[in-house]
């Protein structure tokens, strides 16, 4: 039997465990990348480990998430990472290069290789044939000092992309067509593999689109083939020597297939609040917008801006509309001025931002009160954009200029032939704000420099052998990582200070959580289904952590998010039985007994709701590993022990 591209790569990178899916397997990891929302922490637990020199072929620190300056906060921290990363041997992508993953891909990716980066869009460097994975700080940071990165072996589901494109219909239609047939939960556990004759189609910013928001399936990466196109679109960066031919053998075997013809797509949108929550862009039309949103690292290459530009271009946004462009990367930016495009988008009335993040985490240009806001991102999770009763719309950039300049949703294929759009044959090569580390003689003489806003790691402890503890707030199903622990202008810049940050945990869902946490240190929370979906930010399990939060409940957890909580000490259990969901109640006291016995060895563990006498069974889906890691208290003291 023949192996798919995923199982190609991780055959050539297993360190340890058995290549079936379900089973925990140990990768070897080439390349990492952090940003400056995670980073600042990624770096200081690379420090509390003790190392002193990465150890992977590359690791890259990109400043991309917290770049508006509104206080000291921000900057001590880009300094901060700054000296860290030249200290330790670390690449530092300066404020204003871009957006890590429009970067990495531009400037590093490399296929057969494989990357985990402490955001959780790291997978849209599948599109030029890498295994790209998202993963919590503090995974990173043990990659980047030699540790192997532990995951299920995932499943392999097959897209298979027939047909091609029409008129104004984009790669964006691709991965909302996916999410429409299988859901926030369709791709968890596994990786997403694109393949068939549509992907000849398909360019690499395209199929890094498509990658990207396979997050949104929950998914552990998604990939497409490297192949003549790849090759091309690394031969215009100057990089065709780390190109590798990849592609699945004649008799490789998928978990599933499911098929999307490309000819008969049309323009799709995510409504409100779920990226899964699709329609198409004609049911909507007529409807009034006010703002509209066009980047992020899903669709910001120099295809999607000159898409734009060509639709603005002698035209003029509608008097009714906010219009922002982000590029998403200096060299998409320098090109787009030296070609004419940014004149004819700054002449339509857009606002150019710069190349970062972003409004994408609520980082400036929120929509008004209950305003309607198209965005070309990947999320439009509930609050997200800074405005909490905003409705948040995820389209392509066609549908996006389209709807610009009429001021309501326009479906673009009523526009007639779209304009013809080409990648240019050669980009702009630039990299004079990429700082390279020091040697290591140098690296001696290096200060890292640490603002006032830079606070300790809370660090946890060994589980007490009895839980007794409040039932301190429940939730439903698809909570993400930004209901947990929000993001925007407010909250970002504290994410290096832990008890700062502590007080706008759950504040989304619960606005006093905080301070009743505090009030009654600590306790359990139970979820629903898919709890933590989204972000990879391990800070939704770090300050948990420091509210005193001993276990979560769920029915059940997303990939990373139940990676996070096992690093940092916090014991994830899933209900054997989902209905037991509605037998517990927020504020009830809770049992369990023989808690450390459990987590030693155990299955199972039996949950005792002492206020009404439910016995609820619960079920420990723990690897060994897993478990001494959580009876050290965490991945820092496991680490450290284990030196």
């Amino acid at each position: 039997m023949g192996y798919t591209i995923a199982q190609k790569i991780i055959k050539n990178h297993l360190v340890s465990g058995e290549m079936k899916a379900g089973a925990e397997i140990g990768l070897r990891i080439d390349q990492t990348l952090t940003q400056d929302a995670t980073g600042t922490m990624a770096y200081l637990q690379l420090e509390a480990m003790g190392i002193d020199r990465v150890k992977t072929e590359l690791s890259v620190a990109y400043i991309d998430h917290n770049t508006i300056q509104a206080g000291f906060e921000n900057a001590d921290d880009h300094r901060y990472i700054q000296t860290v990363a030249k200290k330790h041997g670390v690449r530092f992508s300066r404020p204003g290069n871009g957006i890590c993953h429009q970067v990495h891909l531009e400037r590093f990716g490399a296929p057969g290789k494989t990357l985990i980066g402490s955001d959780s869009h790291t997978p849209t460097a599948g599109g030029i044939g890498m295994l790209g994975m998202g993963a919590g700080g503090l995974d990173v940071a043990v990659a980047m000092g030699g540790g192997t990165y532990y995951i299920t072996m995932p499943k392999i589901i097959k897209i298979n992309l027939t047909g091609r494109l029409g008129d104004y219909v984009g790669a964006k239609d691709i991965i909302l067509e996916v999410l429409r047939m299988l859901g926030v939960k369709g791709g968890v556990g596994a990786v997403m593999e694109y393949a068939g004759e549509g992907v000849r189609s398909l360019s690499v910013p395209q199929r890094a689109t498509i990658t990207n928001m396979g997050a949104e399936l929950g998914a552990t990466s998604s990939i497409f083939p490297s192949d003549e196109l790849t090759l091309a679109f690394l031969r215009a960066q100057g990089r065709e020597d780390v190109f590798v031919p990849l592609c699945p053998d004649p008799d490789a075997v998928y978990d599933e297939e499911y098929t999307v013809d490309l000819s008969s797509l049309k323009p799709l949108a995510a409504c409100p609040h779920s990226p899964d929550n699709v329609k198409a862009v004609s049911d909507l039309s007529g409807m009034k917008i006010n703002q509209v949103c066009i980047g992020s690292c899903t669709n910001s290459s120099m295809l999607d801006m000159l898409t734009v530009a060509a639709m603005l271009k002698g035209k003029t946004v509608h008097p009714d509309v906010s219009l922002s462009i982000s590029p998403g990367s200096k060299q998409v930016y320098t090109m787009l001025a030296e070609c004419g495009a940014l004149a004819d988008l700054i002449s339509a009335g857009a606002r150019i931002l710069e190349c970062a993040c972003g409004p994408c985490i609520g980082m400036g240009f929120s929509p008004k009160s209950a305003g309607i806001s198209l965005r070309t991102f990947n999320r439009n999770f509930l609050a997200r954009s800074g405005t909490k009763d905003a409705e948040v719309y995820l389209v392509s950039p066609e549908t996006a200029a389209a709807s610009a300049l009429a001021g309501v949703f326009v479906d673009p294929t009523t526009l007639g032939k779209a304009p013809e759009v080409a990648m240019p044959d050669s980009f702009l090569v630039n990299d004079n704000l990429i700082e390279l580390p020091a040697t290591e003689e140098e690296a001696k003489e290096v200060v890292v420099e640490r603002g006032p806003n830079i606070k300790p790691i809370p660090v946890g402890a060994a589980p007490a052998e009895n839980l007794a503890a409040e039932l301190i707030l429940k939730v439903g199903d698809n909570i993400t990582t930004d209901h947990i622990m929000p993001a925007g202008t407010k909250v970002l810049p504290y994410r290096s200070n832990v008890p700062k940050l502590s007080e706008f945990c759950f504040t989304v869902c619960d606005k006093d959580f905080p301070e009743r946490a505090k009030a009654k240190g600590g306790g359990i929370i139970l979820g629903g289904s898919n709890y933590g979906q989204g972000s990879s930010r391990e800070h939704a399990a770090l300050v948990p952590l420091y509210l005193g939060i001993k276990a979560v409940v769920a029915k059940s957890f997303a990939r990373i998010h139940v990676a996070n909580l096992i690093n940092f000490g916090i014991v994830p259990m899933t209900l054997e039985c989902e209905e037991d969901y509605d037998r517990l109640a927020e504020g009830d006291r809770i049992y369990i007994e023989g808690f450390a016995e459990a987590i030693r060895g155990a299955e199972r563990a039996t949950l005792v709701d002492e206020n009404n006498g439910a016995r609820v069974p619960l079920k420990l889906s723990l690897t060994e590993r897993q478990r001494q890691i959580l009876l050290a208290g965490g991945m820092l003291n496991y680490t450290k022990n284990s030196r």
